[in-house]
């Protein structure tokens, strides 16, 4: 579970570090469209096998990629808080948000 979740957070912070780059240039509807399709698709790939994952490591380690995808998007530090976004976006937290995807599908 390791190796994939390293992967998994490799691939998305390069499509965040290459969307980085063009954030200005888009209109932040088009941007946000962009970020849900490039990096949170990524996320939510093999979630029947992150269900009841004992490792909570891990999925901190995805928490981080979905508040990094938050930031860019409303354009945030890392010291600033994350909630308030996650809220506006209506974003679930990765172990909610791999329970609901296992859940609905």
């Amino acid at each position: 579970m390791t190796t994939h979740v390293k992967r998994t957070m490799s691939r998305c912070f390069a499509a965040l570090r290459q969307l980085r780059q063009i954030h200005r240039s888009v209109a932040p509807s088009t941007f946000q469209s962009l970020v849900v399709t490039l990096v949170l698709s990524r996320l939510d790939y093999g979630n029947a096998v992150l269900i009841g994952l004992p490792l909570r490591y891990l999925l901190r380690r995805l928490q981080l990629v979905l508040n990094a995808a938050a930031r860019l998007i409303y354009h945030m530090r890392f010291a600033d808080h994350i909630t308030d976004a996650l809220a506006s976006l209506h974003w679930l937290r990765v172990p909610e948000r791999i329970e609901y995807k296992v859940t609905v599908y």
